[in-house]
């Protein structure tokens, strides 16, 4: 999937979130979207974590 269509659903479901849920439910969205996206960098390696979890690159 092209960075430009993550992009896009990104956007509506934010946009959802406000429309239906308000401030608060658009907030809750985008935080775990977050979360979501460091945790799906994570996996697939493109983000090192080891510096915040306190282990020594040997």
């Amino acid at each position: 999937m092209s960075p430009t269509v993550l992009g896009l659903l990104t956007g509506l479901v934010l946009g959802l979130a406000a429309a239906f849920g308000g401030f608060g439910a658009f907030v809750v969205v985008a935080v775990l979207g977050g979360l979501g996206l460091l945790a799906g960098r994570a996996l697939e390696g493109k983000l090192d974590l080891s510096q915040l979890m306190g282990r020594d690159r040997r």
